[in-house]
């Protein structure tokens, strides 16, 4: 289910169960989900809670009287588990989404779902604190319906497409030697510390074993440094910062900075998946032992991940250019989501590469492209206030692109693969405007082959 939710949704989430494990509680219920929700509050929910004058410290006071009362309190040093009440109360929060038409779950579907709960004390210790649940619940149920307007787009209709399995996705980590490598001596290490499962901390510290690479000095500028991460690591006394509700063969944590670490690959118009993209996948997963440690190194996230990147924008490779591109056309039309149609428009903008040189051939212009993609999704205004997304037809798109420069024996997703990638989804909105422009998917295969040709007898 929580492929589902939002990031918001997923802090929200994450907030209860630290408040669960602060209160020493057995399990996560449903009033930490309400202390969580005061917690991650921002915007308009942020301001129905200051309508009523509510403070963190009142809230926090009459849940710790209310699970006392309840007799949740435990004093064994155990990782809280969800109730059952509470996994009840998150599928009313998916029956909401599904009911406003929503794709995904809202911060404001868990805040409704907690108001609407009659089973446990949150609406009680909300009326206490002189919170109205029917005035505010109106208020969430049209900004609810806002959100669902502004979050249409085309190719945005999570209930059609088919997610992939992730957890073959992670496989292609070991396509390259340096990950390999890095893999190699992190399993090395599980024996070493009596663990089993693989976690963020190993895979850091087996990257920071490679001194002389370009990362470990970029790293070593931040006082991120083998010795200095091993000891920390030697101080922690839990990896409770790994779980969450499941055990595989990665930690959870470690498994979504895999993810991370692999889409961030493609983002970054990488075949490979390579240490560098290791390391911002946890700088953006945010969570486990390793980023725990990088944390109490007082770095900044932000600052050391440009620090990486910039090496690699040095290197200009199409895609990142592509997607930099489409992004820009996204907030030109007032949009939060980037779909094919937006690739389409990068890879025309971008107009160096193979991809733009076959589309000038068939005499696409960014122009008239632009006028056709502007018909299909009209004009947004949601873009200034909601982080840029990709449909899934978008991911696919870009999962194929890295599929066909693999092929190709690339260590570059090329704008020749984004093209070509295009037409592997026939339906989609980037092959619809180019056919209102009178270009099929055989003239688009045709012109890549040529422009290959073309490439290679130069090169020879």
């Amino acid at each position: 289910m929580l492929e589902k939710f939002t990031e918001k949704a997923i802090n929200v989430v994450s907030t209860a169960q630290k408040c669960a494990n602060d209160m020493h509680s057995a399990k996560i219920v449903s009033e930490h989900l309400l202390l969580a929700l005061f917690i991650e509050a921002k915007g308009i929910a942020q301001k129905i809670f200051k309508m009523y004058d509510i403070t963190c410290e009142a809230l926090h006071k009459e849940v710790t009287e209310s699970l006392n009362i309840d007799k949740n309190i435990s004093t064994e040093e155990t990782t809280p588990v969800f109730s059952d009440h509470l996994k009840e109360l998150l599928k009313n929060a998916l029956d909401l989404a599904n009911k406003s038409g929503n794709p995904s779950i809202l911060y404001e579907h868990l805040f409704l779902a907690v108001i609407n709960d009659r089973k446990s004390n949150n609406v009680r210790i909300l009326e206490k604190l002189g919170f109205d649940v029917v005035k505010s619940k109106i208020l969430l149920e049209k900004l609810v319906q806002k959100k669902t307007k502004r979050l249409y787009h085309p190719e945005f209709d999570e209930n059609r497409e088919i997610e992939a399995n992730s957890s073959e996705k992670t496989d292609a980590i070991f396509d390259s030697e340096e990950s390999s490598r890095v893999f190699e001596r992190a399993v090395a290490k599980l024996s070493a510390s009596n663990y089993e499962i693989l976690g963020t901390e190993q895979i850091i510290s087996s990257i920071l074993e490679d001194k002389d690479s370009e990362l470990a000095h970029i790293l070593a500028g931040y006082g991120i440094t083998a010795e200095e991460f091993e000891t920390k690591l030697a101080n922690i006394q839990s990896r409770q910062s790994e779980y969450e509700n499941r055990q595989i063969i990665f930690t959870p944590n470690a498994f979504r900075t895999m993810n991370l670490a692999l889409q961030t690959a493609k983002e970054l118009g990488s075949s490979v998946v390579l240490p560098e993209h290791i390391v911002l996948g946890v700088l953006k997963a945010k969570k486990g032992i390793a980023y725990d440690i990088l944390k109490e190194m007082h770095i900044n996230d932000d600052d050391v991940a440009h620090s990486i990147i910039k090496p690699i924008e040095k290197q200009m490779p199409e895609t990142l250019t592509i997607l930099r591109l489409a992004k820009e056309e996204a907030r030109r039309l007032g949009r939060n989501i980037v779909g094919t149609e937006m690739f389409l428009l990068g890879i025309i903008g971008e107009a160096s590469g193979l991809g733009a040189e076959v589309l000038n051939e068939l005499e696409i212009n960014i122009k008239d492209a632009r006028k056709e993609v502007e018909q299909l999704i009209g004009f947004g205004n949601e873009y200034f206030d909601t982080e840029i997304i990709f449909t899934k037809r978008a991911k696919r798109v870009l999962e194929k692109a890295w599929e066909l420069a693999k092929a190709d024996n690339k260590t570059r997703i090329g704008s020749e693969h984004m093209l070509l990638a295009l037409t592997y989804e026939p339906s989609c909105l980037a092959m619809k405007a180019l056919e209102q422009l009178g270009v099929d998917a055989v003239e688009i295969k045709e012109g890549i082959n040529i422009q290959k040709r073309l490439a290679a007898s130069n090169i020879s």
